[in-house]
């Protein structure tokens, strides 16, 4: 049977390069990390780690053990907290990460209400678009626009989040669809699914200004600089704002939630 404290050991060297720096991170010397990785090769009858003059490297098996390896390590972060969880109350602090729209825009309206559903937590909400790891606990909730795939996590859909083209009811072209120009994202978001949705509106019309955050594009239009692509829940609440051309095609990004197993379900807030 393979011994879990030479995968811990052996993940160490694959996630930092060199039998040293795997020691320093474990606080181990660097004959106990030589000597469990030799016993977990030796367990598995294959060579994991090429020891190279100034580092080590996977070899083609050791690349496939390091992520069954990394759901393992996620799997008893998992068990850890299943047991942290039998024995807590609903108190203390929650952190939930999700895009900075939805933080801004959405969630922070919701917090008194939450306080008064539940006094003793303390929410700490981040405006974070990067993918993060809940199994490494950079946050105990995720909210994502793209379903997450991290091992160990329970995913969900829990809604959608639909788009529309708006500009501000006094646009000096708001009536003439040939002269619009619009508000968009700059080239390093050429791959996110609402720019190209609206690039495929634009055509050959021009990009009057790039910017990278909707909460951006949204004072943006409400200036009155060109037509953009919002969130339905933002341009049709605010006055100012009017849609414009509804036959053009529908798009909405899915909004997915993540948590651990050990999580109790997150209530809903939305509306």
């Amino acid at each position: 049977m393979v011994d879990w404290e030479d995968i811990r050991h052996f993940l160490a060297v694959a996630q930092s390069g060199t039998l040293s720096g795997a020691a320093r991170n474990l606080k181990v010397d660097h004959a106990t990390v030589s000597r469990r990785l030799a016993s977990l090769e030796a367990a598995l009858d294959v060579r994991l780690i090429d020891r190279l003059p100034r580092s080590c490297r996977l070899t083609t098996i050791g690349r496939q053990v390091f992520e069954r390896a990394m759901e393992m390590e996620a799997g008893s972060h998992g068990v850890a907290r299943l047991a942290k969880a039998a024995h807590a109350p609903l108190v203390g602090r929650v952190s939930l990460s999700a895009p900075p729209v939805l933080v801004t825009h959405l969630l922070a309206e919701h917090l008194a209400r939450f306080r008064a559903d539940y006094p003793d937590i303390r929410l700490s909400l981040s405006a974070q678009g990067r993918q993060i790891s809940l199994s490494r606990r950079e946050a105990d909730v995720a909210l994502r626009l793209v379903k997450p795939n991290e091992a160990g996590n329970v995913t969900r859909k829990v809604g959608a989040m639909a788009f529309g083209l708006y500009a501000h009811r006094c646009y000096a072209h708001l009536a003439v669809p040939e002269s619009w120009q619009f508000i968009a994202f700059d080239q390093s978001f050429a791959d996110m699914p609402q720019q190209q949705w609206l690039l495929g509106i634009a055509g050959g019309r021009p990009v009057a200004c790039e910017l990278n955050h909707i909460s951006e594009h949204l004072i943006a239009v409400r200036a009155g600089a060109g037509v953009a692509g919002l969130p339905c829940f933002l341009g049709d609440r605010d006055r100012d704002l009017v849609r414009i051309d509804p036959a053009v095609p529908s798009f909405a990004r899915d909004i997915w939630l993540a948590f651990t197993a050990t999580c109790a379900k997150p209530q809903r807030y939305a509306r």
